[in-house]
């Protein structure tokens, strides 16, 4: 990597691929590089794939919603692939109650970020890293063309958030490297744990967007836990990146996109 491209504090303004964000990549290059966006695809107007994953409805709209809003503005074709339909949501429900109301939640939400729903078929609290999942998994994503995948951070208290985030991983790596490849966080400090950001995302321009499409997500007391956990962490982010509101992700780059270690050839 060039010396010029190390800076710790590298801020680099989006307008030209359409998403109008500012982010950091500590030790690495441009974010558009970073989130594979070349001159080629700014300059013909080519649609990114991009797949979202989450443990269950409301996991991508409340860890990532503000990038993926940032994303389907700017022309882009978003999927949020949920492993589960939130089944076990809710003790006094029955599964299929439960699993009713959290998908009319997730296709109202969808509808709000223009992004389209998928689900894999998994169940709440029962999900599954096997080498058949893993599997059918893989196919999934990859039938789904991804210029980049977005997936839950691994290193969670929450089970199904560290299934989903360690399907789309094994993905990435059986089909080497074939996307670029981000983790989001949700509930850091309770859940997502040992989460340190590579890249930010200012979301300020969007984040009534994204409480409206977290709020659709009654089951969720979505009040109480936006106010609670994200609201403060999207400020948080958003003072380590300089800007009123953002979010973090880590991502796993390509081999030839490594960081090299400072004062080391």
């Amino acid at each position: 990597m060039k010396k010029n491209k190390t800076a710790r504090r590298n801020f680099i303004k989006l307008s030209a691929m359409g998403i109008g964000s500012l982010a950091i990549s500590p030790l690495a290059g441009t974010v558009k590089e970073s989130m594979g966006i070349n001159e080629t695809t700014t300059k013909t107007g080519s649609k990114l794939q991009i797949v979202c994953l989450g443990a269950h409805p409301g996991d991508p709209e409340f860890g990532c919603g503000g990038t993926m809003a940032k994303y389907s503005n700017a022309g882009h074709a978003v999927t949020f692939l949920y492993l589960t339909r939130g089944e076990a949501s809710d003790p006094g429900k029955s599964y299929s109650e439960m699993a009713s109301l959290r998908t009319k939640e997730a296709a109202i939400s969808c509808k709000v970020l223009n992004t389209s729903p998928l689900f894999a078929g998994q169940v709440d609290g029962n999900t599954k890293l096997d080498k058949t999942t893993s599997e059918e998994m893989t196919k999934m994503i990859l039938n789904l063309k991804p210029d980049i995948v977005f997936t839950q951070w691994p290193i969670d208290a929450h089970p199904d958030h560290q299934v989903t985030g360690l399907l789309p991983l094994t993905a990435w790596v059986r089909s080497e490297r074939a996307f670029h490849l981000y983790f989001y966080e949700v509930n850091t400090g309770v859940e997502t744990m040992a989460f340190t950001p590579t890249d930010y995302v200012d979301i300020t321009d969007v984040r009534e967007r994204k409480k409206q499409a977290m709020f659709a997500h009654k089951t969720q007391n979505p009040i109480e836990t936006y106010n609670t956990y994200f609201k403060p962490l999207e400020e948080f982010r958003g003072l380590e990146a300089g800007v009123k509101a953002a979010e973090g992700f880590i991502h796993f780059k390509p081999k030839g996109d490594s960081a090299t270690i400072i004062g080391l050839q």
